[in-house]
């Protein structure tokens, strides 16, 4: 129960009499004999004693229609349509009459009446006291003195759509009705002089329930809006009384003689008799006689504060219309009350520092976000002046999301008040509205306080109250030396960079951040052994070498995050081993490991994992002093080369570094690099070996010989045996003509004629048998080529006689007709025409001269082949063999065309260029 005396009281509503507009210096008056009113729909209704209705607009002009004969004693005008229900007498004694009139249409220049009915419950005549209509107009209740209530149910414009009951009967009269609807459920509130009840209409039995054994005075009930969830106000004497529709409600102690109350715009009105004026008990008492002095009282009962208080003489009734109140009293006077607006009302309460009082009015006049900001604002600075902090500070937060934090956060920033800074930083974060830098000094603030508990309550926040910056928080963290915090963080938010710097750089705990890494995605995992493995590799190389083998052949993150990140188990993770070589810089012997690994579980892992494994490879063969040991890391090596899969230049290079010599002879048989070997074998001095070589070589590449020759030359040592042996093989393949053997191995001063004599002795040998053989053929050829002549001279000079008495083809005796050559073949014509491919060619003759023309047609093709000509000479043990072939060709004979001029006996550049390359090849370079 709240105490009058203990509500504040304001003047939020500027009181002014009513003018008249037609003269402005002097007031308004009403019509006399006003005994009712209401308003609505843009008017206000007046009811008077003579049983007119009138309607006064809001430029105040007044219209009147007779509505009765005798007089109106009630009025209802429905807020939602233009319908107005009256309640009169047009005979004397007790009949009073209901209409209901239709403002927006005309009989005869008056509203039109739409319903009569006498309003009587049952057949007893009794007075009506009060009246009410439902704004769905299928409601009409009527409240009589006898303590009778009737309800019309259906359209109350017309007869034949509505029934009429008696719902509510007693012994005291009525004093108020009220209509509550919230959503289906529709309530009918009646109050008598002794009880308080509630019907039910929207369930057909209209269950009926009693709210209180006191009531009211007449027209000292009302209805609440929806802001006060639409209860029904009863004003007793004592205390103001509030009910639902089941119970009774809230009661404020309000203590007088209530007169009249109603609800408007959010304000109770009460118009209370003044304690001077003599109490009456009476129910007609609450007509006031022209002396009564009346206080009407605007009460907020939000709030808790009076909103106006001022005396009136005999008020009639109190309507609200057109944004105003209307106070109208009974010697005509009207005066109006205009609310302040809320800005000026708020400044009034800021004035006197009621700064909750203006919150409260802010939120009930809606206010927008914006205006209540400002007075949490004012209301924080004026408790901050007062050195209320915590006061202030918690206001300050409600201006979050307005106000700009630095105003707030420079109040505070004295140590002294961190706490208050930590509670407004924190709210800050918790509505998402801070930024980086706020997130810095709230970590700050917590690591200055040294406050462990609510540093963990910030960062250990579920995942879905995260209101920060969590990037900027493991930052602060860190500096301020909480890196189990930071860790926590970073783990938890999945800042895999942070956790692992963290772990490495301040916390040294390498065990863990491998582990972790091991954890990690693919993807993170890959980037981040590529950033921080030479560190693990330093203080955890087994496990690193571990975690790297797994991340190069088919990575699957191990711990909760397989489940979440490797799903799929069917899809590989495979990361390039050649990109983490250099993480081994500094562990050759984990790097070989990891190497070997690699090559065993995929063989093709990518060429620089075979290149650095045979460094490696050699460096141990070459530093490893046990023989037997020797030999095994030099057989891993030559396997390692023999598996084709090292690159030829980088291999050779490292073999030859570290002077492995099969490793080298092998990638120079490999590579077809014979001169290469047997320089090799030059350079170690090994004289067996270069012969060998020269052997197993020298068919592929012939030149090894000349070069064997001329190594041995050039040695003073005693080569007799070498030089004896690779000359009877250049003797054997006719490799070097003999004039360059002799001037090679004139170079040599321990090599005498006699190294040479058996050499140049076969040489000579076979080039005299070489020479009687050549002079035989030409001896044959000059011979059978004059037979050639003579036979063709005596063909041109001489008849020929052909003796011949047998045919050539069938070996028969000749007959006529018969056929004959100048070659002494003859044939019978028949067959002579079955066997002859051509007339002018003897068949006999035919197969041998084909091959004679085919001949010469080849060398006719040939003759000019000049690059073959040149590939041929360079590819040929003896070069004047090839050069003889081709003059037997003709290739070298001169072409005399019609162009030249006469007497040009100039060599042709054919035969100037293949002399040249004659000249070239005598002596072999290769």
């Amino acid at each position: 129960m709240a105490a009058f005396l203990q509500w504040r009281k304001f003047v939020f509503f500027d009181k002014d009499t009513v003018k008249d507009p037609v003269d402005n210096g002097k007031n308004f008056v009403l019509p006399p004999g006003i005994s009712t009113c209401d308003s609505g729909r843009g008017h206000i209704v007046l009811g008077d004693m003579d049983g007119k209705i009138w309607l006064m607009t809001r430029s105040l002009q007044l219209t009147s229609f007779q509505a009765y004969k005798l007089r109106v004693t009630h009025l209802y005008q429905l807020k939602q349509h233009s319908i107005l229900v009256s309640v009169g007498q047009d005979e004397h004694g007790i009949n009073p009459l209901v209409k209901v009139w239709n403002l927006d249409k005309r009989d005869s220049g008056n509203p039109l009446c739409t319903r009569i009915f006498p309003a009587i419950p049952g057949n007893k005549p009794t007075e009506v006291s009060c009246l009410s209509v439902h704004e769905n107009l299928n409601f009409m209740a009527i409240g009589f003195t006898d303590g009778s209530v009737v309800l019309t149910k259906g359209d109350i414009t017309r007869d034949r759509h509505s029934k009429t009951l008696t719902l509510h009967e007693g012994t005291s009269p009525v004093t108020g009705l009220a209509f509550r609807q919230m959503a289906k459920v529709t309530n009918l509130f009646v109050a008598t002089l002794e009880k308080v009840h509630c019907y039910t209409l929207s369930i057909k039995e209209y269950p009926k329930v009693e709210l209180d054994t006191h009531g009211c005075a007449l027209r000292c009930s009302a209805l609440a809006d929806p802001s006060q969830d639409s209860q029904f106000i009863v004003a007793g004497d004592e205390c103001v009384y509030l009910y639902q529709p089941d119970e009774r409600g809230p009661c404020f102690a309000f203590d007088g003689h209530k007169l009249l109350a109603h609800w408007h715009r959010g304000y109770l009105f009460l118009l209370i008799r003044d304690t001077k004026s003599p109490n009456k008990t009476a129910f007609g008492s609450r007509e006031s006689s022209p002396s009564d002095k009346q206080l009407l009282t605007i009460y907020d009962l939000d709030n808790k504060f009076i909103a106006y208080s001022a005396s009136f003489d005999d008020v009639i009734d109190v309507v609200a219309e057109w944004g105003s109140f209307y106070i109208l009293t009974r010697d005509g006077k009207v005066c109006v009350l205009q609310e302040k607006d809320t800005q000026t009302k708020l400044e009034m309460l800021f004035k006197k520092n009621l700064f909750v009082m203006a919150i409260n009015l802010a939120k009930s006049q809606h206010l927008d976000s914006d205006g209540l900001s400002e007075i949490f604002r004012q209301y924080g600075d004026h408790l901050y002046l007062k050195g209320d902090h915590d006061g202030a500070i918690q206001q300050y937060i409600r201006t979050i999301g307005k106000l700009e934090p630095s105003y707030v956060i420079r109040k505070f920033l004295d140590a002294q008040r961190i706490h208050n800074l930590t509670a407004y930083l924190q709210a800050l974060h918790r509505q998402s509205l801070a930024n980086a830098d706020h997130t810095t000094l709230l970590l700050n603030c917590y690591t200055k306080l040294k406050d462990s508990s609510k540093l963990e309550e910030f960062i250990k926040s579920s995942e879905g109250e995260v209101h920060f910056d969590v990037e900027i928080a493991i930052k602060v963290l860190r500096q301020a030396g909480y890196h189990s915090h930071a860790v926590f963080l970073a783990e938890k938010h999945m800042h895999h960079e942070w956790y692992l710097k963290i772990q490495l750089e301040d916390l040294k705990n390498y065990h863990e951040a491998l582990r972790y890494i091991g954890r990690l995605p693919f993807e993170q995992a890959e980037s981040n052994m590529k950033r921080y493995g030479k560190t693990l590799m330093h203080h955890v190389p087994e496990g690193t070498t571990l975690l790297l083998k797994g991340l190069c052949t088919n990575y699957q993150p191990s711990g909760d995050a397989a489940e979440k990140d490797s799903l799929d188990r069917s899809l590989v993770n495979k990361a390039n081993s050649e990109e983490f070589i250099p993480i081994f810089a500094n562990n050759p012997r984990e790097l070989k490991a990891f190497l070997e690994h690699m090559i065993e579980v995929d063989p093709r892992s990518p060429q620089g994992v075979y290149d650095t494994l045979l460094e490696l490879r050699l460096q141990d063969w070459a530093h490893e002093q046990d023989v037997e040991r020797k030999k095994v890391l030099q057989m891993e090596a030559v396997s390692l080369l023999r598996s084709d899969n090292t690159v030829f230049d980088k291999a050779l290079v490292l073999c030859q570094m570290h002077n492995f010599k099969e490793g080298v002879l092998y990638l120079y048989e490999k590579g077809k690099l014979y001169q290469q070997i047997m320089h090799y074998h030059m350079q170690n001095e090994e004289y067996g070996k270069v012969v060998d070589a020269c052997k197993r070589y020298g068919d592929q590449e012939g030149c090894l010989w000349e070069q064997a020759l001329g190594y041995f030359a050039r040695k003073e040592e005693d080569c007799k045996a070498y030089i004896s042996e690779v000359l009877q093989h250049i003797d054997q393949n006719n490799l070097m003509p003999p004039l360059l053997v002799v001037q090679t191995l004139a170079h040599n001063s321990t090599a005498t004629l006699s190294v040479i004599k058996d050499y140049l002795i076969n040489k000579l040998q076979r080039e005299s048998q070489q020479i009687e053989d050549d002079d035989r053929k030409i001896r044959q050829y000059r011979e059978e080529t004059a037979h050639l002549r003579a036979e063709i001279q005596e063909l041109k000079t001489s008849a020929k006689i052909f003796q011949k008495t047998k045919c050539n083809m069938c070996n028969s005796p000749l007959e006529l007709p018969s056929v004959h050559f100048l070659c002494s073949h003859s044939f019978h014509q028949h067959c002579f025409e079955s066997y002859a491919e051509s007339e002018a060619e003897c068949p006999t003759c035919t197969p041998e001269n084909r091959k004679v023309m085919d001949m010469l047609r080849a060398q006719d093709q040939k003759r000019d082949l000049h690059d073959h000509f040149n590939r041929q000479l360079r590819s040929s043990n003896d070069g004047f063999s090839v050069v003889a072939d081709y003059f037997s060709r003709g290739v070298f004979n001169k072409l005399t065309l019609v162009t030249d001029p006469p007497g040009n006996k100039n060599v042709g550049s054919l035969e100037v260029n293949l002399q040249r390359d004659l000249l070239i090849h005598t002596k072999r370079n290769c």
